[in-house]
């Protein structure tokens, strides 16, 4: 469980640096949060791709060898997600705060 969140926060921190515009309408520890959720969901759509679909490393989800998957697999994630949370105003509450 441990590995699982520092796997999604490590694998969220790099793709914010990737793609830094991804979360700028959003500050401070919400975002880290929104990168973390983002990062372990991008681990497991990393681990479908890669593993599942083409059948490229191992059975575990969260291991630090998919390192690299979780990053594409966030770096894939991310715009979706912030198109979803400028359409819904979700950013608009999360600025107020």
């Amino acid at each position: 469980m441990i590995g699982a969140l520092m796997l999604g926060f490590l694998a969220g921190a790099i793709a914010r640096l990737v793609m830094p515009d991804a979360f700028s309408h959003i500050s401070g520890w919400r975002s880290w949060v929104l990168s973390t959720a983002l990062g372990l969901c991008g681990a497991a759509l990393g681990w479908l791709i890669f593993t599942d679909w083409l059948g490229i490393g191992d059975t575990q989800v969260f291991d630090l060898g998919g390192l690299v998957g979780a990053i594409i697999g966030t770096m894939i994630l991310l715009p979706i997600a912030g198109y979803i949370l400028k359409r819904t105003g979700t950013v608009q509450r999360l600025e107020r705060r």
